[in-house]
């Protein structure tokens, strides 16, 4: 019996399982490795986000961060998918897979357990750094930057872990081996497994980073051994996720009920990716794609500008300690998960459905400009509005922490169950070759120039005034961020009225056909 035929005698999920879990009981096989290739994947990337943030902001300081995104994560970005594109041509998939994966996995055992131990013979002095500091004074970032070359890397490479194993590597092997029936399923569930990944891993960095002091032998810093322990966690999940994939390659894709390559669109001719210029052309070419990267590109400076100021205060009120501060971002994530779940199943998706494509929309860039300009005014007024947070007995810095992680879980959650589900509709009603070729223009351009926009601003503006504390920067980098978020909204206007156009031609041409 073909598997269509075999769907066909199952009857579709009603009630509570249509909601939580409808996936049939035979398709397990297939989803469960799935779902748990993106479970490690995801964990590993919590872990490496959080602890990669601790390192950089407490050994060299939240000026650093715009740096490291708008010059040596943009570079290795970019190196890297030249690199993944020849392999792909040399390689086969299996192949690929357990090679980058590997290769992600050596560096993290080189950082964990050659790297950091031995951090003071690795990199200059601060003697060193201080010297280039006084003469350089508008590099410091760039100092700093390369002479804190360590942990610079280990930055780096968390961050291509993130774009390259996920976004890259897991959903390019979903999308190949799960069927367009299966999707409309599995993917939903990917996304609440990929929240449970980070409530968990949360957990795991808070355990690393504070409760395992007393199990360190004496004389010994607990932080050295919570950084074996996390690399440790990253190495095991990582070799999970190769076996899971082992095994689905060997097991279950052999198997025609889970996996028919007859099945699979006719090979045509690969269309190349448009280059950068190419991509420039094509967008602006079409208003409605130009306001879709002004929508990715707005989200990934705004969210940027308020992120770098927030890990500042957050490293002021740790006071330099580097298990508080990791724990701290480990119930960051936890919070970001649960949020972003509950969020999702009783909110998001109920705005989605009820309300028009507009309202859902605009929701993201209200909520980041509301909270964001709150948390900016505070930060750069504090001492105005002392005496009001004495009235409610915390200290400032306290405050201005607890405030900007509040602001940018909500600003997630809402990123994840709102702005990413709309910005996918918006390309709905477009014509085929702005489906193909102009999503895949506005992915080079908004995808890249989004992460690494919001570092060249705060680059330039530690560079004009030759400082490396980022409060002195706020005020400047508020006005960019309300101006940011305003473009946004207008964005998201047009776009409404644009998307409402091109959707009543559709069904005009669809009643005279």
């Amino acid at each position: 019996m073909s598997q269509t035929n075999k769907e066909q005698h199952h009857p579709e999920f009603t009630g509570i399982r249509a909601l939580l879990w409808p996936i049939h009981n035979f398709e397990l096989k297939k989803f469960i490795p799935l779902a748990l290739i993106m479970f490690c994947l995801l964990f590993n990337y919590t872990v490496l986000r959080d602890t990669k943030d601790t390192l950089v902001v407490n050994n060299i300081g939240a000026h650093a961060i715009p740096y490291l995104k708008g010059i040596a994560v943009t570079i290795a970005a970019i190196a890297f998918v030249i690199i993944y594109s020849k392999l792909t041509n040399i390689l086969s998939r299996s192949k690929l897979f357990y090679s980058i994966v590997t290769f992600f996995l050596a560096y993290f055992a080189l950082f964990g357990f050659v790297l950091f131990p031995n951090i003071d013979a690795m990199q200059p002095s601060k003697a060193v750094l201080d010297a280039y500091h006084a003469n350089y004074p508008s590099l410091s970032g760039i100092i700093d930057m390369l002479g804190c070359w360590v942990y610079s890397s280990f930055y780096v490479m968390s961050e291509i872990w993130g774009s390259a194993m996920i976004a890259l590597v897991f959903w390019q092997f979903a999308n190949h081996v799960v069927r367009f029936r299966e999707s409309k399923r599995f993917y939903g569930l990917f996304a609440v497994i990929g929240n449970v990944a980070l409530i968990l891993s949360g957990s795991a960095i808070k355990y690393c980073s504070t409760e395992i002091t007393h199990l360190v032998p004496a004389g010994t810093d607990p932080w050295l051994y919570s950084i074996y322990l996390l690399m440790a966690f990253v190495i095991a999940m990582g070799v999970a996720a190769m076996y899971l994939y082992r095994f689905l390659d060997q097991k279950v894709l052999t198997d025609k009920r889970y996996f028919d390559p007859e099945e699979q669109a006719p090979a045509k001719k690969k269309k190349s990716k448009p280059g950068l210029s190419e991509s420039f052309k094509i967008i602006l070419q079409s208003p409605e794609l130009l306001y879709i990267a002004i929508l990715i590109m707005a989200y990934g400076v705004s969210i940027n500008l308020a992120e770098v100021q927030w890990k500042h205060q957050l490293k002021i009120y740790c006071g330099g300690n580097k298990p508080m501060y990791n724990s701290f971002m480990g119930s960051y994530s936890q919070i970001t998960g649960i949020f972003t779940i509950l969020f999702g199943l009783f909110v998001g998706t109920n705005i989605i459905r009820k309300f028009s494509w507009f309202t859902a929309a605009v929701i993201t860039p209200a909520v980041i400009l509301i909270g964001g300009g709150c948390f900016f005014i505070f930060t750069f007024s504090a001492e105005l509005l002392t005496p009001l947070i004495a009235a409610f007995n915390a200290a400032p810095v306290a405050f201005a922490t607890f405030l900007g992680a509040g602001i940018i879980i909500i600003s997630k959650g809402v990123k994840y169950t709102l702005f990413d589900p709309t910005k996918e509709m918006a390309y709905i009603p477009l014509d085929e070759e702005l489906k193909t070729k102009g999503k895949a223009a506005v992915d080079v351009i908004g995808g890249r120039m989004g992460k690494a926009a919001g570092g060249w601003v705060q680059m330039a503006l530690l560079a004009i005034f030759a400082t490396k504390d980022v409060v002195v920067i706020a005020p400047y980098a508020f006005v960019t961020f309300a101006i940011v978020c305003v473009l946004w909204v207008f964005s998201v206007k047009n776009l409404s009225i644009k998307v409402g156009n091109a959707l009543k031609n559709k069904d005009s041409k669809q009643k005279t056909a």
